[in-house]
């Protein structure tokens, strides 16, 4: 059979966590979505997760989620990562890190998906092992009847990213990055069957740097003061990719970008 996953970008702040609790269940029903996965590292007013926010996406429709480098800074996360089957952590922080490796998802339909979480090395901190050596150690321990591997490359440099595509072309169903915020056009599905895209972009407000308040970022840049990342509120977006895969063997039949605006859904205001 063929499954239909869904995966979201970096979801910043209260605007990105409205936009996907409005679009999402349109999206699923839709695209008769079978899994949606989403990084939410940034969901906290732009920096980390808490648990009331992890138990929101739950009911929003999210099936697994990633992190990054900002997923330790809400210590209040550290028992979720413990004890949840749905988050992960990056496969290739110290072996002493808290949270899992690799989370699995039944689907309705029946078949299982993986999801993993990576950090990229180049102008990333703190600094990880080997993220290509990582995930061939992590790959090996999922179960053998779960075909269906979605991998999150969370890094800066788009090297890094195409790199670990061709590292997991045919052994991954998808491989995504994120991290950078701004969507890219390079979505393909590889020959030997892994869908791919270098950045998926962020979910949540396009008129900003990165998800954060102009004037804030441009203050900081040329006058080098502090300032407050405040995260924008304007231009809201929810970003991703649409992925049908062949549950019997993990390839990817067909990859394609999604990108749902504020003003198609007319959102409102999400309250914590």
């Amino acid at each position: 059979m063929e499954l239909t996953l869904l995966c979201i970008g970096d979801v910043v702040g209260r605007p990105g966590r409205a936009m996907v609790s409005q679009a999402l269940p349109k999206l699923v029903k839709e695209h008769g979505i079978h899994c949606v996965v989403a990084n939410v590292e940034n969901a906290a007013n732009g920096s980390g997760l808490t648990e009331p926010l992890y138990e929101k996406f739950l009911k929003y429709g999210v099936n697994l989620m990633t992190m990054g480098d900002h997923i330790y800074r809400k210590g209040e996360l550290m028992p979720i990562l413990e004890r949840s089957n749905c988050i992960v952590r990056p496969i290739n922080y110290p072996a002493e890190s808290v949270g899992k490796e690799f989370a699995v998802f039944e689907t309705g339909a029946g078949p299982r998906v993986a999801v993993v979480s990576v950090m990229g090395r180049l102008f990333m901190r703190p600094p990880c092992d080997c993220p290509y050596h990582a995930v061939d150690r992590v790959l090996n321990r999922i179960p053998p009847d779960v075909k269906t591997i979605v991998v999150d490359m969370h890094a800066e440099a788009t090297s890094e990213k195409v790199a670990m595509g061709w590292h997991l072309n045919g052994r991954a169903s998808i491989v995504f990055g994120t991290h950078t915020h701004i969507p890219t056009a390079d979505e393909r599905v590889l020959d030997k069957g892994t869908a791919y895209i270098t950045d998926l972009g962020m979910s949540g407000p396009y008129d900003s740097v990165l998800g954060r308040r102009k004037d804030r970022i441009l203050k900081s840049l040329t006058t080098g003061l502090p300032t407050p990342f405040d995260v924008a509120t304007d231009d809201v977006r929810l970003c991703g990719i649409l992925v049908k895969v062949d549950a019997d063997t993990g390839r990817a039949q067909s990859i394609e970008r999604v990108c749902v605006y504020e003003d198609s859904i007319h959102p409102q205001n999400e309250h914590d």
